[in-house]
């Protein structure tokens, strides 16, 4: 599996929609799986994720309002 091919494949759909990258900040794995249709084990996933969030631009995004909802998700279920 290329891994760095699946990587570029991911960002380009990622790129401009901001709405579908707040999705995969929140919860890569969910994305890539039902988004995307990536099925990987753990440690390949990871990389995946890994590889988008640093090649994702995410200048367009606000990172600490989606972190901050995260966060308040996160208390409302005492994870």
């Amino acid at each position: 599996m290329d891994i760095q091919k699946i990587i570029s494949d991911v960002v380009a759909k990622l790129t401009g929609n901001p709405e579908l990258i707040k999705n995969f900040l929140s919860d890569p794995v969910k994305v890539l799986e039902k988004t995307f249709g990536i099925d990987l084990p753990d440690d390949q996933i990871n990389q995946v994720i890994d590889g988008v969030k640093s090649k994702l631009d995410l200048s367009n995004i606000d990172v600490k309002q989606a972190a901050g909802l995260l966060g308040k998700l996160k208390g409302l279920f005492g994870k």
